[in-house]
């Protein structure tokens, strides 16, 4: 069954500049779908279009009827009153509407009414209620909102008050938390720190709904999606697997395009060499053969011809390195830091030596960027001291991006801040594809990410041993990140870097660093080792956490039930135990099919596990009431 059909859409913002020319495509009921391009190609627009909220010059988007959708990109209005948690709670109305149902109609029976149609009803109502898990809605709120990183304050603040990122967090988990059945996601793990990230993606990887999916998260695009839709310029390419599968198959469609391309430009070459020399027989006295070689040039106009593939332009620069002779880059010892009542670190002793690549990481708010601004001299330590080594020369990239001076244009930027030549200037930034009219585009113009790339260019300019970068990818698209991942392989000194990109620390990463609990946990290995590592660590408070969910379980199907006679209450409870009996069947069935896939069958079996608890406190209770 089709879910979103895309047919044959145009549409341009300015006359003859078309940003999507005629894309068409369909998607299928619980396909999970990915949605690359470069910025400014067309992505959000084409959201946009999908939700109505534009309308586009010609095609037309459908949907399918009475399917639910929701989006990440719009943040409905709520009464100015709203806290975070009514926001949440506004995701499970018609659940809650339904357990008011039955409370309304347990009252009736209660009072001696026995109209079949009201049990029936009833009956219909408690058996949904169940399925939409009405009984636990507390208990998904805070496991979902937890997974986010939402604290409890920001659930007990009014939602106008919240940030943009925090408001986007939390519009991310009302749609989770809605029975939602088709999920347009636009960015959805850009105000996630790493953990965060990584319960979405494990969430929305088991989603049994139709996922679209904006993203530049790699991780997140390998995990969670299972076909790309890539955007350029205006048109839509189609890759059945995921992100790690589009770029394999991207490359091997660019070799074999340039393969025929330069076959038939072979031919074409050939022939035109007949051509002219024909010609230049006919010149010398046998005129028929201007008729012959006019022949072969039409069939050289006729014939269909291979456009020549574009390779992404990569960014020539590198950074310079200057070779470095000691044994320390950089020494914190005794380091504490608070604000106000808040501590984010106590006693911190760490060593930095040459050619170490770490990676500083951690949850939103535990002080990575701190740390990192104490290193540069922008904040000082409470106790203890950080001392750099006396021929390290460190540049600096940080998170958001400023200039002294935004008002002029990005030459005469470069040329001021990096002490050079209009010509030295111009040749920096066309390395960093600042080109042509380019470089006279005011700095205050100019995105987040083209300001890190000029950034980028100023700072690379000098002989430098220490390289801190604070979320260097964060504003970037896919093929601006792979500029700067280029230009950091081909850097061999020490490089300390924050990043929530686990694509970028996976592939640069050899000692992690992470903030948890106040403390520095320091990790000699790559990112792949420390999941691991951090796995092992947290299993014994895993196990406790299973058994305090099944006593949760447990305590949260003890709801009051009807007071009506007790051979109806039997009546009813004879049902709901045959209908869980079913469930248990049902799972038991799912579990013997799926035997040989390991995660799935440990999520049943989780489930059963569940179900059988179920089934075990209404045995219990028609004992009691048979008695």
């Amino acid at each position: 069954m089709t879910d979103i059909s895309v047919q044959n859409i145009w549409i341009a913002f300015e006359q003859g500049m078309d940003i999507l020319k005629g894309i068409t495509f369909d998607v299928t009921s619980g396909e999970h779908i990915g949605i690359l391009g470069k910025n400014g190609a067309g992505k959000t627009t084409l959201f946009k279009i999908i939700t109505g909220e534009l309308s586009p010059d010609d095609g037309q988007v459908v949907t399918a009827p009475g399917k639910r959708i929701g989006v990440l990109s719009q943040i409905p209005v709520y009464p100015e009153e709203y806290t975070g948690e009514d926001v949440l709670c506004s995701a499970q109305r018609r659940v809650t509407a339904m357990g008011k149902e039955m409370e309304e109609l347990e009252q009736r029976l209660s009072t001696g009414e026995n109209d079949p149609a009201i049990l029936r009803r009833y009956d219909f109502v408690s058996s949904e209620f169940l399925r939409l898990g009405g009984y636990e809605l507390q208990r998904f709120r805070d496991t979902v909102a937890n997974g986010l990183g939402i604290p409890k304050r920001q659930r007990e603040q009014l939602f106008s008050q919240l940030s943009g990122g925090e408001r986007t967090r939390m519009n991310l988990a009302r749609l989770i938390l809605e029975d939602t059945e088709i999920l347009l996601l636009d960015e959805p793990t850009n105000h996630l720190d790493m953990r965060a990230s990584e319960w979405l993606e494990d969430m929305i990887s088991k989603f049994k709904g139709t996922v679209l999916a904006i993203s530049h998260d790699r991780y997140f695009l390998d995990k969670a999606i299972s076909r790309v839709i890539e955007i350029e310029d205006g048109k839509a390419q189609f890759y059945s697997g995921n992100y790690s599968f589009y770029v394999e198959e991207k490359q091997r469609r660019y070799e074999e395009q340039l393969r025929q391309y330069e076959k038939e430009q072979a031919k074409i070459a050939q022939l035109q060499k007949a051509a002219d020399a024909l010609h230049l027989w006919a010149f010398m006295g046998n005129d028929k053969l201007h008729k012959r070689a006019f022949s072969i040039e039409k069939r050289i106009e006729r014939m269909n011809t291979t456009e020549k593939p574009r390779a992404q332009t990569k960014m020539k620069a590198r950074f310079s390195e200057k070779d470095f002779r000691g044994d320390e880059v950089m020494v914190a010892k005794g380091i504490s830091k608070s604000f106000g009542e808040k501590q984010l670190f106590s006693s911190i002793d760490l060593l930095v030596e040459p050619g170490e690549r770490i990676a500083l990481i951690g949850d939103n708010g535990t002080g990575k960027s701190t740390f990192i601004k104490m290193i540069t001299g922008e904040e000082h330590p409470d106790t203890g001291y950080i001392r750099v080594g006396p021929s390290i020369k460190t540049a600096y990239l940080p998170q958001i991006v400023e200039f002294e001076n935004e008002d002029v244009s990005v030459l005469e930027c470069m040329m001021d801040e990096g002490k050079c030549t209009q010509q030295q200037a111009r040749d920096r930034l066309a390395a960093y594809l600042f080109r042509g009219k380019d470089v006279f585009t005011p700095v205050e113009s100019l995105s987040g990410g083209e300001k890190s790339r000029l950034k980028l260019c100023i700072i690379m300019k000098g002989d430098i041993n220490f390289l801190i970068l604070d979320e260097p990818t964060n504003h970037l698209d896919i093929v601006s990140r792979e500029w700067v991942e280029d230009a950091v392989s081909e850097y061999g000194e020490t490089l300390l870097f924050v990043s929530h990109d686990r694509y970028f620390i996976s592939k640069f990463a050899t000692r992690i660093w992470e903030i948890r609990d106040g403390q520095i946990r320091d990790y000699r290995c790559g990112y792949e080792r420390y999941k691991m590592l951090v796995e092992r660590e947290l299993e014994p408070n895993k196990e406790v956490a299973k058994e305090q969910k099944k006593e949760n379980n447990k305590g949260a199907q003890q709801k009051r039930r009807p007071q009506y006679s007790r051979e109806k209450q039997l009546n009813k409870l004879e049902r709901e135990i045959a209908s869980v009996e079913a469930r248990l069947q049902e799972n038991a069935a799912a579990q013997e099919e799926n035997s040989s896939d390991y995660e799935v069958l440990m999520e049943l079996t989780a489930e059963g596990a569940l179900i059988e608890a179920e089934l075990e406190d209404l045995y219990a209770r028609w004992e009691e009431l048979a008695q």
